[in-house]
C-alpha cells in the first residue's frame, strides 16, 4: 500500500526546483502569479533560472536543490520547473531518509518520470504525473485546473472518447508508468519498478516510430507488461517516420505488442506533452473501465 502525502491548504508553501533542464526565472512568473492566487505561498530554487549547457546547473547544483527541497520541512510541495534530460544523472545521489518521514508531493512529467518511479517502487509513496511550472504560462486552464483540484484533495475522475483500437474491459490496480522513453530507459537499474497488478499509462513525444515500437518490445521482454492489470497509452505526439515507411500508425504498433495479454486498453487519453496532460496520482488505486461507449479513469478511495 502507497503512503500518500498530506493535501495542501490556503497558506502552505510549494518549491519550484528544476533537477533536470535549463529553465529561464521568467519562465515561471505565471505559475507563481496563479499559485499565489490558489492562496500558497511559493519558494524558488537556486537552480531556476540557473543555467549550465542544458541543465539547470551542474549535477552538483541540482542535487543540492533538490535534496534542499526534499528536507525542509516547511515545504509541502515540490513543482519541478520542466523536463528534459537530467534526473537519472542524480538520481541515485538523493537521500530519501527525510522525506521517506515526512513525504510531500513531487509535481511533474516527462523526465521526472525517473522520480516517480523510484518514489513507487523504492519507497512507495504516491506523487503526482502533472504539468510543470513552465506549462502555466500556455495558458491551457483545464490541465492546471486538474493539479489544483489534486493538490488539494479532490478525487480524479477521467473520461475520454472511445477508440477503435480499444480492449475492452475493467482492472483496479495502482496507475504507473509516465514516458515510454523514460521507463525503458530505467529497465534493469534500481530505479525499475514492478508492475504486477498495475494499470499502466504511456505517453512519448518526438521519437521515430520504429524506436517506440522497439522501446515497447524491451518493456515486454523485461516481464513489465505481462501482468498488468489495465493499459492507459495517452498522446504520442510528434512521431517521426524512417524514409521507409514504418506500415502502422503508434496505436497500430502498441495495440500488436500488447495482442497477447488480455487486460483492458484504451487510447487517446488524456496526458501528453502535447495540450491535454491531466494530473495523475502516480502509485495510488485507480480504476480503468473501457466500453464501447466511453473510458473512465477514477481514482478509489
Amino acid at each position: 500500500m502507497s503512503i500518500q502525502p498530506p493535501y495542501l491548504c490556503k497558506g502552505d508553501t510549494i518549491g519550484i526546483v528544476c533537477p533536470s533542464g535549463y529553465l529561464p526565472l521568467a519562465d515561471t512568473n505565471a505559475c507563481v502569479q496563479q499559485l499565489q492566487e490558489w492562496g500558497f505561498r511559493v519558494r524558488i530554487g537556486a537552480t531556476v533560472g540557473n543555467k549550465y549547457h542544458g541543465f539547470a546547473g551542474t549535477d552538483d547544483e541540482r542535487c543540492a536543490d533538490l535534496q534542499q527541497m526534499l528536507n525542509d520541512p516547511t515545504i509541502h510541495a515540490i513543482l519541478c520547473g520542466r523536463g528534459g534530460y537530467g534526473m537519472s544523472r542524480i538520481i541515485d545521489r538523493l537521500d530519501f531518509r527525510w522525506f521517506r518521514k515526512s513525504p510531500k508531493w513531487i509535481i511533474g512529467f516527462s523526465d521526472i518520470t525517473i522520480l516517480h518511479a523510484h518514489l513507487f517502487g523504492r519507497l512507495h509513496i504516491t506523487s503526482f504525473h502533472a504539468s510543470m511550472a513552465r506549462a502555466f504560462a500556455d495558458k491551457n486552464f483545464s490541465n492546471i485546473k486538474t493539479l489544483h483540484n489534486a493538490l488539494t484533495g479532490k478525487n480524479a475522475r477521467y473520461r475520454c472518447p472511445p477508440h477503435q483500437l480499444n480492449r475492452k474491459g475493467e482492472a483496479i490496480g495502482p496507475l504507473i508508468g509516465g514516458n515510454l522513453s523514460l521507463l525503458a530507459h530505467i529497465t534493469g537499474t534500481k530505479t525499475a519498478f514492478s508492475a504486477v497488478g498495475a494499470i499502466l499509462f504511456l505517453e512519448d513525444v518526438g521519437e521515430y516510430l520504429y524506436n517506440i515500437e522497439r522501446m515497447f518490445i524491451q518493456l515486454k521482454r523485461s516481464g513489465l507488461l505481462s501482468n498488468l492489470s489495465g493499459l492507459v497509452v495517452g498522446g504520442f505526439t510528434e512521431t517521426k517516420d524512417g524514409k521507409i515507411p514504418f506500415g502502422a500508425t503508434v496505436e497500430e504498433l502498441i495495440r500488436a505488442q500488447v495482442e497477447e495479454f488480455s487486460f483492458p486498453v484504451c487510447f487517446g487519453f488524456p496526458v501528453s506533452h502535447a495540450d491535454s496532460n491531466v494530473t495523475l496520482k502516480h502509485g495510488a488505486i485507480h480504476r480503468l473501465s473501457v466500453t464501447g461507449r466511453t473510458v473512465l479513469l477514477e481514482e478509489q478511495k
